[in-house]
């Protein structure tokens, strides 16, 4: 068994929903064919990017020895997308937020890999758009601590215990 890391990106293309309710739905479809080849290009040949639906992708690095290259290769992504797209003689202009996690370091299932993938791309969006965030541990307690106080939040409203 190799000792190789594998790193999960999930990318969100930042004020795609403006350019798409603005300019229309066949605007958005050229904005995310080209956006899915920036991706493609930023990253190696034997790498997978997917596209998860609506504006999201996902990226897949595998076969790496070390973790050095994984914030460049996000960078290089958020920088290609930041280029204006030239879309039915118009210039469009979005960025991405990304989030990572790591095979076996974050997750052992894939389910749990894009699960922290993603809420650390939420992460990053909410700290300001146009940046990579790599998941941490404490990310996924806080989470569970929000949901648990959203519940015991409304069973207190149920009950009326709130006064």
């Amino acid at each position: 068994m190799s000792n190789h890391i594998i790193a999960l990106l999930f990318i969100d293309l930042d004020r795609f929903k403006e350019v798409n309710d603005t300019l229309g739905h066949n605007i958005g479809d050229q904005l995310l064919i080209e956006a899915a080849a920036r991706i493609k290009l930023c990253v190696r040949d034997y790498d997978t990017v997917a596209r998860l639906g609506g504006d999201e992708f996902t990226v897949i690095l595998s076969e790496l020895h070390d973790t050095s290259d994984i914030g460049r290769i996000a960078q290089h992504i958020i920088d290609n997308l930041s280029k204006p797209f030239s879309l039915s003689n118009r210039e469009v202009y979005i960025s991405a937020s990304i989030g990572i996690a790591l095979y076996p370091d974050d997750a052992l299932s894939i389910t749990d890999l894009i699960k922290h993938a993603d809420q650390t791309m939420y992460t990053a969006k909410n700290e300001g758009r146009s940046r990579f965030r790599f998941f941490i541990k404490t990310m996924q307690v806080a989470a569970e601590k929000r949901m648990q106080l959203a519940n015991d939040l409304r069973y207190a409203l149920e009950a009326d215990s709130l006064k």
